[in-house]
């Protein structure tokens, strides 16, 4: 102030410009993201890491709850146990990242395994053309299904869940509910059984072809995922299918390559059942549907489609397989085997909608 008591000249600017200063720093302040925000923006990011934290931190507990846990054999008998599960849970991955869901993937590989059985003990057909043809059914099956979704455009759910009892009639009709015993498949179509067989011994327990197997199409579906354009295109119509179409993307063509390509690799998990069970049965697969929806919760891919981990789905798998047989080995009854996965379930649902909050 002067002595005359007027404010001196300019001081009223440079009040306002001082206060305009503060308002920034305090925006910039209020905008820097807290480490909760950044832990949430990671994660969202990077999928795999959750499902990875919880199978360490589980093989860990069941290891100290549970010392058996941590033999060779054991660690052994869940890659052998989840190794059907993790491949069907690949092809689910793919269904859920369009947004959509499966409700027939057990279906398609029961029906598969039976006519790779059928055709190889029964007909006589060498083994190779056999299982060729068993996954080629497969990949019809799911052009079929993407048929209906695409040019009907019918709900995935009511799509999968419809051949879901179409596929599981014809198993029935064309095996006539009789199995092909073990003894048959070996004499007769050996090859049948190639995935069940020991890979390699691995700290005195071993690894069978299928655990080979699972490993590498979990590589090779990751790579199309990640690294080519059609895996682009993939997320993009889960995320958006709209924006996708505007963005000049066939989102129709891409869904139908997705349906076709889950239902191949469904065939080809026929064969590994196969491998796993050493006979063939049209009885078994009721539940591989929701194993692997499951598996693919647990793993970190959202429901909602665009985000999602193939490597994930299949962490999840494994983290199902080491609580039943961690549990299984600390004398847990059956039915809180059941309850601890369902506690799993709901919490992957919860994770992925607090991380869908993060990009909204």
């Amino acid at each position: 102030m002067s002595e005359s008591g007027a404010p001196p000249k300019g001081s009223s600017d440079f009040e306002a410009k001082l206060d305009q200063a503060d308002m920034s720093v305090a925006a910039f302040d209020q905008d820097k993201p807290g480490p909760l925000q950044i832990l949430r923006g990671f994660l969202h990011t990077n999928p795999t890491a959750i499902p990875a934290f919880v199978l360490a931190l589980s093989i860990i507990g069941f290891g100290i709850t549970a010392p058996r846990f941590l033999s060779a054999h054991a660690l052994s008998l869940v890659l052998e146990q989840v190794t059907v599960t993790g491949v069907v849970a690949v092809a689910q991955t793919m269904i859920i990242l369009t947004a959509g869901i499966d409700l027939s993937v057990g279906a398609i590989m029961m029906l598969s395994s039976v006519v790779m059985g059928k055709l190889a003990v029964s007909a006589g057909l060498p083994a190779p053309f056999a299982i060729l043809i068993g996954i080629g059914i497969g990949g019809v099956m799911g052009y079929l299904n993407a048929l209906l979704v695409t040019y009907i455009r019918l709900p995935p759910f009511i799509v999968t869940l419809g051949t879901l009892k179409i596929f599981s009639t014809l198993k029935l009709w064309y095996s006539g509910s009789v199995s092909i015993r073990a003894s048959d498949v070996d004499a007769q179509a050996p090859f049948l059984t190639y995935f069940g067989q020991e890979a390699f011994p691995l700290f005195g327990g071993s690894v069978t072809y299928g655990g080979v197997a699972l490993i590498l199409l979990t590589a090779l579906v990751w790579y199309l995922l990640n690294r080519t354009a059609w895996g682009r295109h993939v997320h993009a119509v889960g995320d958006d299918p709209d924006a996708a179409l505007l963005a000049g993307i066939q989102t129709q063509r891409v869904l139908r390559s997705v349906y076709v390509f889950a239902g191949l690799i469904c065939g080809f998990a026929a064969w590994v059942l196969i491998g796993r069970v050493g006979s063939v049965s049209p009885l078994g697969g009721e539940t591989m549907n929701l194993d692997s929806i499951t598996a693919v919760v647990i793993g970190g891919t959202s429901l909602f489609g665009g985000r999602g981990s193939i490597v994930g789905s299949v962490l999840g798998a494994l983290i199902v397989g080491v609580f039943n047989t961690g549990l299984s080995l600390a004398g847990v009854d059956d039915y809180w085997q059941e309850f601890a996965i369902g506690i799993l379930l709901l919490g992957a649902v919860a994770m992925d909608q607090w991380l869908r909050r993060a990009v909204q």
